[in-house]
């Protein structure tokens, strides 16, 4: 298929304008040149144009926003410097498969500030000793070459990288929803006084239910005291006064009472 017709099929009755992805891989590319793509596609982020059988970049519109750029497996030998001047965000680019051959190629792509990750995989180019050593010191923009970065760790994967993305938005829902910190501290303030005032009523009731208590006891002894009142013992004959008999200078009037004042 040619790529004016996959570009029109690929749309799918969208404005070029709305498509932020575009997948171009394997169609037939008219003279090795760009057919079809341009400036409209104004919000492209990414563009796969693999095997196509493009021999030049020099038709490529401006996409200022486009971030991934897949040329793999075409016949590119030169001319990257179109890709600093129409693509100035990218941070992907990946030409293996290509005929790029020497350093002064790639050197072009100096001018891609953004540039994070280069493949040049099954280039001549890798063929030259000290291959990726030359690469990283030649654009020291770039974190990965060939999905490895200067120390062979492997690059992470674009899902991994998007979900990563996911998880921060997600974290900045959640401080937004959360609010500032500062009414947490009020609340928490408006808590603790709320417990303190419970203290104090609970202290209170202590209290009350301590004097209860204390004039409980009080009230027993004062009974018992009035009760001993009643009961006086006579000083003669050491016999306990009724409380209705009570008492006469001291001396009791129980029948029988000992000897003395007691009166019979």
């Amino acid at each position: 298929m040619e790529m004016k017709k996959r570009i029109n099929l690929e749309l799918r009755n969208r404005a070029p304008e709305k498509v932020a992805e575009l997948v171009l891989d394997n169609c037939r590319s008219s003279k090795g040149e760009i057919e079809g793509l341009n400036d409209t596609f104004k919000e492209l982020e990414f563009l796969s144009m693999a095997n196509v059988e493009l021999t030049s970049l020099a038709k490529l519109p401006t996409l200022s926003k486009l971030r991934k750029l897949e040329l793999s497996d075409n016949l590119i030998s030169g001319g990257l410097e179109v890709l600093a001047e129409r693509c100035p965000n990218l941070t992907y680019l990946n030409l293996s498969g290509n005929k790029i051959k020497d350093l002064s190629t790639v050197e072009a792509l100096q001018n891609l500030k953004n540039l994070k990750s280069l493949d040049l995989f099954n280039c001549e180019i890798t063929n030259l000793e000290d291959y990726r050593e030359s690469v990283f010191e030649l654009l020291q923009q770039i974190t990965y070459l060939d999905g490895f970065d200067q120390d062979d760790n492997e690059a992470p994967d674009s899902e991994d990288e998007e979900d990563e993305d996911a998880d921060e938005d997600e974290d900045e829902e959640d401080e937004d929803k959360a609010g500032p910190p500062g009414e947490y501290e009020e609340n928490d303030e408006e808590d603790d006084d709320g417990s303190d005032l419970g203290e104090g009523e609970g202290e209170e009731e202590e209290e009350e239910e301590v004097g209860l208590s204390y004039l409980m006891k009080e009230e027993i002894q004062v009974t018992f005291i009035l009760i001993l009142l009643k009961y006086k013992t006579c000083r003669t004959c050491s016999r306990e006064a009724a409380p209705q008999q009570g008492l006469i200078n001291g001396m009791c009037r129980v029948p029988g009472g000992g000897g003395g004042g007691c009166i019979v």
